[in-house]
């Protein structure tokens, strides 16, 4: 069970604010940055595809491959972070949903009749699905990710800044992945503020400006 520093649920979303400069004396260990990864990957997935891919950007040498394709008004992140946290929708996730579900089978949460219901509805979906279908699922599924990681990362006391000031046609294969099949989303910078920057906390809109009822 994963003990959170911070498990008050008001300070943790509300609280929320991007931070473009850290405090570089932070150094988030690796295994709880799997843990906020595995915290985050609770999240929904179209028809539970999962469709999601995590690369955690946390040494000098992994840094410079990704100032290869960041714009540069978002080098200050990129320099003071812990981590920058690279995620991609993976469009052929459902290469995979068959051992996903056969496994749920097997664990005996679900019966046989509705293991053979789930795969003849939705994987045929996704088999025959456009590249197009295949890329709307998979950056669905990894925002939600994206905002869950944000949350978590709060939760562990540290703070983010959501980041899609990049060259998307770099990322994947400046990380060694297949552009083919992973997609951009977004980088997600994390550490702690810097207690010495000064921030501007951005203003929302009214909510009356953002909403109407049919």
């Amino acid at each position: 069970m994963t003990n959170f520093k911070n498990n008050d649920f008001e300070s943790v979303m509300l609280g929320r604010h991007s931070v473009r400069k850290f405090d570089t004396s932070v150094k988030i260990p690796r295994e709880e940055l799997k843990e906020m990864v595995a915290n985050a990957i609770t999240a929904p997935s179209a028809c539970n595809l999962q469709a999601w891919h995590f690369i955690i950007v946390d040494t000098p040498e992994g840094k410079d491959k990704l100032r290869s394709f960041f714009m540069k008004f978002n080098l200050p992140q990129l320099e003071t972070s812990s981590a920058i946290v690279m995620l991609f929708g993976d469009t052929l996730a459902f290469k995979k949903y068959r051992a996903l579900w056969e496994n749920i089978y097997e664990q005996k949460q679900i019966s046989k009749e509705e293991l053979d219901r789930i795969l003849n509805t939705f994987l045929p979906l996704y088999e025959n699905a456009d590249k197009q279908l295949l890329t709307a699922d998979a950056m669905v599924d990894s925002s939600l990710a994206a905002m869950q990681f944000m949350l978590a990362a709060r939760a562990h006391g540290y703070d983010t800044n959501p980041i899609a000031g990049y060259d998307a046609k770099k990322a994947a294969t400046a990380l060694g992945l297949d552009p083919e099949r992973y997609v951009p989303v977004m980088a997600i910078a994390v550490g702690k503020a810097d207690s010495q920057s000064t921030d501007i906390k951005s203003t929302r809109y009214s909510v009356d400006d953002v909403i109407e009822f049919q």
